[in-house]
């Protein structure tokens, strides 16, 4: 009888160690789509448990650059459209109803947060011990959307279909600490021949204090490096922390935050693009591959499910936005870095092949035309 009992007891420790550390999967595919036009934007979704929440602790790609330009995971209340697959981009050939598959619509109806962002052929992303992002049950996310942004389509043309996306390690057990993922980003556009750097900053109006843990940098063929900082103090006491910079031509994976940086009400979150335009024509902001972009995602963990409100920052971008347009940042204090594609790991090693055959990555065989006011912080481009 007490050989039963030590037995039951044994059994009932290793149930509990194998509860808390049970994960699962969730796969989040596209269901063999076929995409029509160079960037099409496509969107399929997988709806949660209404009753139960899920906890994210990690993201698998299940996908290859040479398919897809980029792959965004959104949170959503409603999705854009309840068809298994739908044209959710802006590029959305509408008049071409003969080529037209899918039926267009947002990419959500209501409740939009991005999860999780791809490109560029990176890696798995796994959070650190105890924070995931919280979904489904009484939070605002009730669906997952995939949105793929197709930036070939030989593949289609040669009768193949497609099942990019991402598999998502979960546990049903709640962690400590809750993961949130804030965006910044612009507008604008650069000119031919020309060095610009794309700028947006933000102030931190709730009462919160957010640990980033993770970012990710994007542009698309002219980025040479993104950089991000918080922005604390006033004046000639104000200080700028970098959170990170990389070069957006690597693989644009999240990578980790060294620092023990927090952020708080009152703080700034500036972020910088740098860009230099070899064509002989203005590239603008824009949803194509042929576009730019100036994008920098952080996420960051809280002590409870006081996440932020607004996760978003965005400006005009070049000509109509800079810094200095700003009277909060004090623009003499930007560290002279935030501009030099960083070294390795976060920027290319000597002699490294780059993304988009971009050979003018570390050194500019043209020379630069700029704003001669853009001088005084901007000592760090070469």
């Amino acid at each position: 009888m007490m050989l039963l009992s030590i037995i039951l007891v044994f059994s009932s420790i290793l149930l509990s160690f194998a509860s808390e550390d049970a994960s699962n999967t969730l796969a989040v595919l596209m269901p063999d789509v076929i995409a029509n036009h160079v960037d099409d934007y496509l969107c399929t979704s997988v709806e949660l448990d209404h009753d139960k929440p899920v906890y994210i602790t990690a993201f698998n790609p299940s996908a290859t650059s040479n398919d897809a330009h980029h792959i965004l995971l959104y949170g959503c209340t409603e999705p854009g459209s309840h068809k298994k697959v739908w044209n959710c981009g802006e590029m959305s050939q509408a008049s071409d109803s003969a080529s037209n598959k899918y039926e267009t619509g947002p990419t959500c109806a209501s409740g939009s947060t991005i999860v999780y962002a791809w490109a560029l052929d990176a890696d798995k992303t796994e959070l650190p011990k105890d924070v995931a992002f919280k979904i489904g049950a009484t939070t605002p996310i009730k669906y997952l959307v995939l949105q793929v942004h197709y930036a070939k389509i030989d593949k289609f043309k040669a009768g193949q279909t497609d099942h990019s996306g991402l598999i998502l390690t979960t546990t049903a057990n709640p962690t400590s600490k809750r993961a949130g993922i804030f965006i910044a980003g612009t507008g604008g556009q650069i000119e031919p021949n020309s060095e610009e750097i794309f700028e947006a900053a933000c102030q931190i109006e709730q009462n919160i204090e957010m640990h980033p843990f993770a970012f990710r940098v994007h542009a698309h063929k002219l980025g040479l490096v993104n950089s991000a900082y918080r922005v604390r103090g006033e004046k000639n006491e104000q200080e700028w922390t970098e959170i990170g910079r990389r070069s957006p031509q690597l693989p644009q994976m999240f990578y980790p935050i060294r620092s023990n940086l927090t952020i708080k009400k009152g703080d700034y979150i500036a972020i910088a693009c740098t860009m230099f335009n070899s064509r002989s024509h203005v590239v603008r902001v824009g949803p194509t591959g042929d576009d730019e972009m100036c994008n920098f995602y952080m996420m960051y963990w809280v002590n409870d499910d006081n996440l932020l409100d607004v996760p978003f920052c965005q400006s005009a971008g070049p000509p109509y936005y800079y810094f200095s347009e700003n009277q909060d940042l004090n623009v003499d204090k930007i560290p002279s870095e935030a501009f030099r594609i960083p070294p390795p790991p976060n920027g290319p090693a000597p002699g490294q092949v780059m993304q988009h055959d971009h050979h003018t990555m570390t050194e500019q065989k043209k020379p630069l035309q700029r704003r001669q006011f853009r001088n005084r912080y901007t000592n760090g481009i070469k």
